[in-house]
């Protein structure tokens, strides 16, 4: 093996060491993140190798502008997990010290004695890539306005409680455009059984006059009340609230559209969307974790391992126990939940396999990772080999238990 090549990245800088085989440093350097900073990485590299195959490198990030121009440039580029190198550094010295130009060298040394022992960055592609930071940031944005929602009930929990009652899921039209309208328990004393038919209307929920007299007798009911300058003040700190909901809520379905957009427009969404409980959002995310290079999961168990799905074995001596997985890509863990869970309502299979786990005494939880672990295995099948999900071929135990015998 030639030299390698470890960058400690940074906001401000990046620092950079070139090790050779016999774990020399040959080169050191500290570059800008600009064009500049590659510019310069580039040329110290041409220095010392002939080729950019000649050289793989090692980060602790997989996904900055220094890893994609890097990647772009023909690089073989090995993210490697901090918490790895923190170990690697425990073999140079004990005394505990760290610094960016140290923690550079580590990473070459990384590689030059244990590349095998690492997967490069998967090579996929920029519309894949896309479907990845579209499915993420949509993800993001819901949990942000989930705690906005969450925030909006405890502040109304202080003062207005009967909103809470009136409206209990927050997220709603209708519950930001009538309590936009009234903020306070003064301004729903004021309100009137065709105001909030007018409201409802304007949140599309239409014409409604039961559901209006409904939500007013909520609104109006007795209860106790803060100060008025208090209530006031509760007021217009709901009301920034409710337009901060608003804006994120319109912002979760742009998103939404864009993701959708980009998703279907994948060569693979056809096989994802064909599985039984992947819906467009849901299905997005799986292919945006999983990604589209066919080299990075040479085999299912790969997979499931990257998911979480698959046990950990924990054996030492007379002890010997299985354990869930608990380093694992949590996106696409919380993705595969769903998916098991839709499936329970929507494939025969699923459902009977679920069963028979609950029935030998997996707790719920178990019996939907075992499933899940399943799943895995046959959507690996599907997009290794480009073809659609076929409940038959899921569940061929189950479909010969329901087949016809001949007479």
């Amino acid at each position: 093996m030639g030299i390698t090549c470890g960058i400690d990245w940074a906001e401000a800088h990046h620092d950079v060491a070139l090790v050779d085989t016999n774990g020399e440093i040959i080169a050191r350097t500290r570059i800008d993140t600009g064009a500049a900073g590659f510019t310069d990485l580039l040329a110290l590299i041409a220095e010392h190798c002939d080729s950019v195959e000649d050289i793989p490198i090692a980060i602790e990030t997989d996904k900055n502008l220094l890893v994609v121009a890097l990647a772009d440039a023909g690089f073989t580029l090995y993210p490697i997990n901090p918490r790895a190198v923190a170990r690697y550094r425990e073999r140079h010295g004990q005394a505990g010290g760290k610094s960016d130009p140290g923690d550079a060298a580590v990473l070459a040394h990384v590689l030059r004695t244990d590349r095998h022992m690492h997967r490069p960055l998967p090579a996929i592609s920029e519309q894949g890539r896309a479907v990845k930071t579209l499915a993420r940031q949509h993800q993001e944005a819901v949990w942000a306005l989930n705690q906005t929602v969450s925030r909006l009930r405890s502040l109304l929990l202080e003062f207005y409680p009967q909103a809470v009652q009136a409206f209990p899921n927050l997220k709603h039209r209708a519950a930001t455009t009538v309590l936009a309208a009234v903020p306070t328990p003064a301004a729903a004393a004021k309100l009137t059984s065709r105001r909030v038919v007018t409201l409802l209307q304007r949140s599309g929920r239409g014409n409604h006059p039961a559901l209006a007299e409904q939500i007013l007798t909520l609104l109006r009911a007795p209860a106790l009340r803060q100060p008025p300058q208090v209530e006031t003040a509760y007021g217009h700190t709901a009301t920034g609230l409710i337009a901060v909901l608003v804006a994120m809520r319109e912002a979760v379905d742009a998103l939404e559209a864009q993701l959708g957009q980009q998703f279907e427009a994948h060569p693979q969404a056809a096989i994802l969307r064909s599985a039984p409980g992947l819906g467009p959002v849901l299905a997005a995310r799986v292919l945006g974790e999983i990604g589209d290079d066919p080299e990075r999961f040479t085999h299912p168990n790969n997979l499931r391992s990257y998911a979480g799905t698959a046990p950990v074995t924990m054996s030492s001596g007379r002890s010997h126990y299985v354990k869930a997985r608990k380093v694992r890509n949590k996106r696409l863990a919380d993705a595969c939940h769903w998916w098991v869970f839709s499936m329970l309502t929507k494939s025969a299979g699923a459902r009977a396999h679920y069963d028979k786990r609950r029935a030998a005494g997996d707790h719920h939880n178990a019996a939907l990772r075992n499933l899940a672990n399943k799943l895995l295995g046959r959507l690996w099948w599907c997009l290794r080999h480009d073809i659609p999900w076929d409940e038959t071929a899921a569940w061929p135990v189950l479909t010969d238990a329901f087949r016809p015998v001949a007479s």
